[in-house]
């Protein structure tokens, strides 16, 4: 299966600049059917913490797009926006998938809004991890700061999960513990990792890029450097099975646990 991944340096909640941005890169690129595309988390407005703002007009306007576009391009799409709570007053940092046919199969809510940020103040907080299959896979979505919560994956992990996807919005002064926790999650799950970040700049926060698709052993695949642009690697079911019986600390774990 195809990853593909666009780094997208996003304009401050300019939904509709950011939109024609991410077809901008795909003309470039020959998208092969039934791949999986990636966009970061807050893709069409930036890390903005004013609900009023990136709610607007949502959810219909961003899962519009992004279900025309896995239609246009005959893949599988995730990417992150913010969703009105049900009182509209707080928002839900959410990832969704949507099908080559354009039909949303998950929509996962952030279950960590990262409080040093002030998130946790205007997001609500989602409470339950999803896993779901495509093509030859069972995928899983997180979200930036989950990243840093192991028990997550782990439970995911018990729902078959093999692909995880991790979209996110990092700073740049912790980059380094970026590809440290996604490899890890990786090795410890003996799954698959893609690791979605943005770069450029908001106001108050500079992002580092280094976009990454990881292999059940821990091996870096393919690694975006600070510039915009698209990543893609190609992974493959059977290299999980075959680690997984060679070592076998997955099924340890889920025999014991």
């Amino acid at each position: 299966m195809k990853i593909y991944g666009i780094q997208l340096s996003s304009e401050w909640n300019q939904k509709e600049q950011n939109f024609k941005k991410v077809k901008t890169l795909l003309e470039k690129h020959k998208v092969i059917k039934n791949s999986l595309l990636v966009l970061p988390e807050m893709f069409a407005t930036g890390f903005n913490l004013d609900p009023p703002a990136t709610m607007a007009e949502e959810p219909h306007k961003t899962e519009s797009f992004l279900s025309q576009l896995a239609k246009e391009k005959k893949c599988w799409i995730i990417g992150g926006m913010i969703k009105p709570e049900e009182n509209q007053k707080k928002g839900k940092n959410c990832s969704v998938l949507f099908s080559p046919e354009g039909e949303r199969k998950l929509s996962y809510t952030k279950i960590h809004p990262i409080p040093m940020l002030g998130e946790d103040v205007v997001h609500v907080r989602g409470n339950q991890v999803k896993s779901v299959p495509i093509e030859f896979f069972r995928i899983s979505t997180f979200i930036c700061y989950d990243l840093r919560f192991p028990e997550l994956f782990r439970s995911s992990l018990k729902q078959g999960t093999n692909l995880f996807v991790v979209i996110a919005c990092w700073p740049k002064t912790r980059i380094q513990h970026w590809s440290v926790l996604l490899r890890a999650r990786a090795i410890e799950n003996q799954a698959y990792v893609v690791g979605l970040n943005r770069t450029g700049k908001d106001p108050g926060l500079e992002y580092g890029g280094h976009s990454m698709v990881i292999d059940p052993m821990g091996n870096i695949l393919v690694e975006g450097g600070e510039e915009e642009g698209l990543i893609e690697a190609e992974i493959e079911k059977n290299t999980i099975n075959e680690w997984r019986s060679e070592f076998s600390a997955t099924n340890d774990y889920l025999n014991y646990n």
